[in-house]
């Protein structure tokens, strides 16, 4: 069935979108096999200077994309990401195969069965080749046993974080899409600081069942992928209801792909915009690239509406207070037996949870479903509010303590909408002159999942920022 590939070369193949490799496996152009051979050449040749992957598994990886290829050449094609090589977060429950969490006090965790979002990925015929770095625990950094995950536009700038691994691996094609989580950010920045198409979901909209947690009621579980109709493809592939995951979310999971061929585009888009939002503190490269956006999405019909966004700074810090509470339960008993096993950042985490005081807590609580109710209000007139990622242009490494002591700043523009549990697309809009790809979002009402993935793919019609790739030999 599968053609001679002597006239593809692997250049031709990493960084096709997900899609393109898609219908070139179904069309008998390509075979899953030659596809996954030649993502493993490019992560054997790159990854060591990126260490973007904490464990390859080549070896199962060759193993389903040959089962792939049979299955296709047999008629059974099981849809869009069959025979495709992906990648996942390191913490996420694979049977068979450690599960790090990004830190020496999980290395010898091996799951018994796969998290449902890996069960779902393998029966739409994914090809799983590997799992991706993070920051230790999806807190803070990376833990010094594991080594820094590396910028592929600059070593120098931070990769994102925490699902730093995933940003960096899309960026630098060593895979077709990868799985993140986001409980602050942790989708959003990498997909930021790499120049990838990242989705924040609707908290409940996907499965949270086997999935090492960071803050239960917070975390989030989304695709990254080179554009937004990749994110559609893997979306589609594992949002929806699970009886093992019983606050996951029940609501009808629409045809993503399909919603983005619709007439409409961004035509009646209601964009809202906050002028103060956009700009207090914010880079002026950021906001003059927003700018930007906003008039591509007027020249594609969409309408601007001035809005309010609420203040941001008691929610951050509730935000915050629960993420340290809830990861605090979550280790307690590894963290109590074993603290030198813990990184710094992690441990003082755990530190400041386990000392929280409750009124305190319940205060976070209270705060959140405030500034839940004010989000509902916001959304009642507009369809996505336009805004920044995080406040300057990349983040060197070397400024990282800073960023982390600030934490309200660095969080603002993200922590605030896993509190109210809003779902957001971050793509790429613009490149800084000191050559780092900027990074915006796109945050809309629960369940907009589908509006936000069409207006990200109307935007990349019309742009190209996503098809920038980083200056990698």
């Amino acid at each position: 069935m599968y053609s001679d590939m002597t006239q593809t070369t692997d250049q031709e193949l990493h960084y096709a979108s997900l899609l393109e490799i898609s219908r070139r496996i179904a069309t008998g152009e390509l075979s899953p096999v030659t596809v996954t051979e030649a993502m493993l050449r490019r992560i054997a040749a790159v990854n060591p200077a990126l260490n973007a992957y904490l464990a390859v598994t080549g070896e199962s990886a060759l193993a389903e994309a040959r089962v792939a290829a049979a299955e296709i050449a047999a008629g059974r094609h099981r849809g869009p990401l069959h025979g495709v090589p992906i990648a996942i977060k390191d913490l996420f429950h694979t049977k068979g195969f450690p599960s790090t969490f990004g830190t020496t006090a999980y290395k010898d965790f091996v799951a018994e069965e796969d998290a449902t979002i890996v069960h779902r990925l393998r029966q739409a015929g994914a090809v799983i080749l590997g799992r991706l770095h993070l920051h230790e625990g999806a807190f803070g950094e990376h833990h010094p046993a594991l080594g820094r995950c590396l910028n592929p536009w600059h070593e120098d700038y931070w990769p994102g974080g925490s699902s730093s691994g995933s940003g960096a691996a899309m960026a630098a094609g060593l895979c077709y899409g990868s799985l993140g989580t986001d409980t602050g950010g942790s989708i959003r920045f990498p997909s930021a600081a790499n120049g990838v198409t990242g989705l924040k979901v609707t908290w409940g909209r996907t499965s949270r069942h086997g999935a090492f947690p960071l803050a239960n009621s917070l975390d989030t579980i989304g695709p990254m992928t080179r554009n937004a109709a990749d994110a559609a493809v893997m979306l589609a592939a594992f949002a929806g209801a699970d009886p093992r995951d019983p606050t996951c979310l029940t609501a009808p999971v629409p045809d993503y792909l399909a919603a983005l061929d619709g007439v409409l585009g961004a035509r009646g888009l209601r964009l809202g915009v906050d002028e103060a939002y956009l700009e207090n503190g914010v880079d002026s490269e950021t906001v003059a690239a927003i700018r930007q956006a906003i008039a591509v999405f007027v020249a594609l019909g969409a309408t601007v509406v001035s809005v309010t966004v609420p203040a941001r700074r008691e929610a951050t810090t509730a935000q915050m207070l629960i993420t340290d509470s809830e990861s605090a339960r979550f280790h307690r008993p590894v963290y109590s037996a074993d603290k030198a096993a813990f990184g710094p950042q992690l441990a003082a985490a755990m530190e400041r949870g386990m000392s929280v005081d409750p009124l305190a807590l319940a205060g976070a609580y209270i705060e959140r479903d405030r500034f839940k109710g004010q989000i509902v209000q916001l959304f009642d007139g507009v369809d996505a509010l336009i805004s920044p990622v995080y406040p300057m242009v990349g983040a060197l490494y070397a400024d990282m303590d800073s960023h982390l002591a600030d934490l309200q700043s660095f969080l603002g523009f993200t922590s605030p909408f896993n509190l109210a549990g809003s779902p957001s697309i971050t793509l790429p809009c613009g490149m800084a002159a000191v050559g780092m790809p900027i990074g915006m979002q796109l945050i809309g009402p629960h369940l907009s999942e589908a509006g936000l993935l069409r207006a990200a793919h109307a935007y990349q019609q019309a742009t190209d920022w996503h098809l920038r790739r980083p200056p990698i030999a």
